[in-house]
C-alpha cells in the first residue's frame, strides 16, 4: 500500500483532497458572500449585522487557510482561482441582498451546505484514519452548528 509522507493510504488521501478542495471552494463562495452582506446591509439592524457578517468572514477566512493548508499536508494542491471555486461549489450566491431576514437566511443555508460537506469529509477522513482532518471537520461542525442556531433563533419571531 503507497503511503503519503504523513503515514495515510495514499488513494485515500487522494479522495479526501478532492473533497476538501470542495469545501475550500465553498467556503470561498460563503466568505465572499459574507463580504458583500457586511458592506450592503441596510435597515434598523445595521450595527448589530455589519459587526456579525465582519465576525463571521474573519472565522471564515482563517478556515479557508487551514482547509488549504490540510489539502497541502496531504500532498494535494489546494483550489485557487475563481473559476474552480464556481465550479465546485454548491453554497448559494448572495447577489445584491440587503435586507436583513435575506440576509440571516442566506448565512444560515450557506452554512447548512457546509455542514453537509464537512459531514462528508468526517466520514471519509474516519475511514482513512486521518485524525487531523477529522478533528478539524469535528471544530468546524461544532462551531457552524451552534451558529445555525443562533442565527435561527434571530430568524424565529
Amino acid at each position: 500500500m503507497d503511503k503519503t509522507i504523513i503515514g495515510l493510504d495514499k488513494t485515500k488521501s487522494e479522495k479526501l483532497v478532492q473533497e476538501l478542495n470542495e469545501l475550500l471552494a465553498n467556503f470561498q463562495l460563503y466568505y465572499q458572500n459574507l463580504r458583500g452582506l457586511h458592506w450592503n446591509i441596510k435597515g434598523k439592524n445595521f450595527f448589530e449585522l455589519h459587526t456579525k457578517f465582519e465576525e463571521l468572514y474573519t472565522d471564515a477566512q482563517l478556515k479557508i487557510d487551514l482547509i488549504a493548508e490540510r489539502v497541502l499536508t496531504l500532498q494535494g494542491e489546494p483550489l485557487h482561482t475563481f473559476e474552480d471555486y464556481i465550479k465546485n461549489s454548491t453554497v448559494p450566491v448572495g447577489k445584491s441582498i440587503s435586507n436583513d431576514e435575506k440576509a440571516i437566511a442566506l448565512v444560515v443555508n450557506s452554512l447548512t451546505a457546509l455542514l453537509n460537506i464537512e459531514r462528508n469529509i468526517l466520514e471519509t477522513s474516519d475511514d482513512a484514519n486521518d485524525e487531523g482532518t477529522n478533528a478539524m471537520m469535528s471544530d468546524f461542525i461544532s462551531e457552524q452548528e451552534k451558529t445555525v442556531w443562533m442565527l435561527n433563533a434571530w430568524l424565529t419571531v
